[in-house]
């Protein structure tokens, strides 16, 4: 997944780069969507959701009860998931940024006569979907029985309120589709490493009490 996300993030920063046409229909859709008729109140709530300032006190509080839950249970390593998604958050400016000032794409028109070009990929785009994602990550990591899958309703409540912000974003003319997209990609290689890093620690076989087995002497022989 990790891979595929960062083709497409390729693909994607080609197009706008080279100014060719997957570039001039985002621009046309992205017109669209910014006079279409979703609520204006409704889509600065969820663009706001992708700001540093929503986002960034949620992971906060699942990377602490991540931690407290780990430690209080015992597991070996608790403090790992939620190092990886602190870290995987500092990565996203540290990534974005630089792409940002050297593509230089010109925003939107409702963002004319900006301080700054720049707006692919959208920050606030890869700062929701890395956080709320990350919250995921953390929640099934502390959970008793970690390698079980999240239920499905989860994942899908974190993917439509990315889709919201997302939605939200073009919607106010803050960033164009691609902006977005880019984002989700660069999220998806981000969380795809978070992922394999919070995942190492279930590696180990587990009882059926949810704690990791100890090996006997004879398994070791």
């Amino acid at each position: 997944m990790g891979v595929l996300c960062a083709a497409l993030f390729a693909v994607l920063a080609w197009q706008v780069s080279a100014a060719g046409p997957l570039r001039a229909l985002d621009e046309r859709l992205g017109r669209a969507v910014a006079g279409s008729a979703v609520p204006t109140p409704l889509a600065e709530f969820f663009a706001d959701l992708g700001n540093t300032v929503v986002a960034l006190p949620v992971l906060a509080l699942a990377a602490l009860y991540a931690a407290w839950s780990g430690r209080r249970a015992g597991v070996p390593r608790w403090w790992l998931p939620p190092v990886a998604a602190v870290l995987t958050m500092a990565l996203v400016p540290a990534l974005v940024v630089p792409v940002k000032m050297w593509l230089a794409r010109p925003g939107p028109p409702e963002m004319a006569g900006g301080a700054h070009d720049g707006f692919f990929p959208s920050g606030h785009g890869a700062t929701a979907a890395v956080a709320y994602g990350a919250v995921v990550l953390l929640l099934a990591a502390s959970r008793k029985h970690p390698r079980r899958p999240m239920p499905t309703a989860v994942a899908a409540v974190v993917g439509l309120l990315n889709l919201a912000v997302g939605i939200g974003l073009v919607r106010r003319g803050y960033h164009w589709p691609l902006d977005v997209l880019a984002s989700w990609c660069l999220a998806g290689v981000l969380l795809t490493v978070c992922t394999a890093v919070c995942g190492c620690r279930a590696d180990r076989p587990r009882g059926p009490d949810g704690q990791l087995a100890t090996p006997n002497s004879s398994d070791a022989m």
